[in-house]
């Protein structure tokens, strides 16, 4: 950057605690839009440039670690190791990220990714180390240490994803964001897949885990290229507003009254829990219990591409402005509650057939036998299903409110219920709890949780955000204000 550059970056005025807009659209290689024609680029510290930076880190780190996971028992053909380690992850995670929010808000979400993406590499490797020591305890530390990663690097996405765009946009920066991550999924299970190809056998060899481990590492290098959130301006000259100078016992108070003046925020708990609770009977119940290894990658790659799909679609839905945004709301929960009982009544009929016992004792299901095609479709659905209701839960979140601070609290709150319910899951499974069992309440908690957030959708979920509605927190920040910039100076 020039001496010029900077020192118009410097000069730019910057909002403090009570400030919503910029007197100046700021100078500086940040904020200048190259031109193609008649296209112009986003500026660098764009919502839009920053959520594509993002997603491609989660494209390289969580991405690969739902393909490894994807695959059931983490590749391992005995999956007790894998589900200790995700016990210790999802219980770390669920603490972390109750204050993840104040964290992130404190330290920024610059720090919060590089801090996060880092927990990837480490647990990857420790599958490595297990191949060759049998280390199960080093397995179960690094699932422990991924936890407290995971709450920082989710909470700090999930501000660039759902405060950085305007309301107009929000469902569809989501879907963008879920494409790009399920993309790093989709293209990680090619790795097993590839490897695997000519192999029945049924765990994946070192090549797979050290082509996971090169990939994460490259996620955590790209978080260095991201702006924080005080430096992001949108294009009509508005700024995302967050603290000048937070302090921890003012984020640690702003969490409280978040809580405080929303309580009517517990009423999504179940559908939090619900989020990711589903995947270990999709990942372990499902695909490691009957497809051989070759056959499980193929499923895992189907499985992520599902979402890929889903994604663009249900975001492009929730944004449309054919209807009012609460219309589109109540819609969207009535399709999701319709589609649940579809996919989960196909996976009943499958489940009848098949228990611990039989699965253990069968032959492996490959991808040549005759009835395999209707058992790819069914994963495929799970997959869909997934990414809806992903979707659906952030664009809720990102209705009932534009605070940035407030929105990464909620979403702290939400991945903390979000990992508690998974904790609780892979504890069941990894007690041998039976397959029908663990199947049929996991659809039980899907439907209910869906009956039971309904009155949240119908009633706090409005045409607009009103500022006033809005948490004014105690130390005077309150929802950032989306004034139209008319003026804006020559060539940016």
């Amino acid at each position: 950057m020039s001496e010029k550059d900077e020192k118009s970056s410097e000069l730019a005025p910057v909002p403090t605690e009570t400030e919503g807009t910029m007197d100046d659209f700021p100078l500086g290689w940040r904020y200048y839009k190259l031109k193609i024609g008649n296209w112009r680029a986003p500026h660098y510290a764009s919502p839009f440039a920053q959520l594509l930076l993002v997603a491609a880190t989660f494209f390289l780190c969580p991405g690969m670690y739902n393909a490894l996971n994807g695959l059931g028992g983490a590749g391992q053909l005995d999956p007790t190791v894998q589900n200790n380690a995700t016990v210790a992850l999802f219980a770390t995670f669920a603490v972390v990220a109750f204050f993840s929010g104040a964290i992130c808000n404190k330290l920024g979400v610059r720090l919060s990714l590089i801090i996060g993406s880092s927990g990837y590499t480490l647990y990857m490797a420790s599958f490595l180390c297990f191949n060759h020591t049998g280390n199960a305890p080093f397995v179960i530390a690094s699932g422990a240490i991924l936890g407290f990663c995971a709450g920082l690097f989710w909470s700090a996405q999930s501000i660039i994803m759902i405060s950085y765009p305007d309301e107009e946009n929000k469902g569809t920066f989501i879907g963008i964001f879920w494409m790009i991550f399920n993309l790093g999924a989709t293209i990680g299970s090619l790795v097993p897949l590839i490897q695997n190809l000519h192999s029945t056998g049924e765990s994946v060899s070192d090549g797979t885990y050290i082509g996971f481990i090169v990939l994460s590492g490259a996620g955590i290098l790209l978080n260095f290229a991201l702006c924080n959130a005080d430096q992001i301006v949108r294009n009509d000259g508005s700024k995302v507003i967050m603290m000048k100078h937070p302090t921890w016992k003012s984020e640690f108070i702003g969490l409280w009254e978040v809580m405080h003046t929303t309580p009517w925020i517990l009423a999504l708990v179940p559908m939090f829990v619900a989020s990711n609770w589903f995947y270990t009977y999709q990942f372990n119940d499902y695909n490691l219990a009957r497809f051989n290894i070759r056959t499980r990658s193929l499923n895992s790659l189907c499985y992520w591409s599902a979402q890929i799909l889903a994604a663009l679609g249900c975001g492009r839905a929730l944004d449309s402005q054919r209807f009012q945004r609460h219309t589109r709301a109540r819609a969207g929960l009535i399709v999701l509650f319709a589609v649940s009982w579809a996919v989960w009544g196909g996976g009943y009929v499958w489940q009848r057939t098949y228990d611990r016992a039989s699965a253990s004792r069968d032959k492996k299901i490959d991808f040549t036998d005759s009835n395999y095609g209707a058992l790819l479709v069914l994963y495929i659905c799970y997959g869909a299903f997934d990414a809806m209701w992903q979707l659906y839960i952030y664009w809720v979140l990102g209705a009932l409110s534009n605070n940035s601070r407030k929105l990464a609290i909620l979403v702290g709150f939400y991945k903390c219920a979000q990992s508690a319910g998974q904790t609780v899951m892979w504890r069941i499974d990894a007690l041998k709890a039976p397959y029908m069992n663990i199947f049929a309440g996991t659809w039980g908690l899907v439907i209910g949780a869906l009956i039971i957030g309904a009155p949240v959708v119908w009633l706090k979920v409005k045409r607009h955000t009103e500022e006033e509605e809005d948490v004014k927190f105690s130390d005077g920040t309150v929802n950032e204000l989306h004034v139209k910039k008319e003026d804006a100076p020559p060539g940016v």
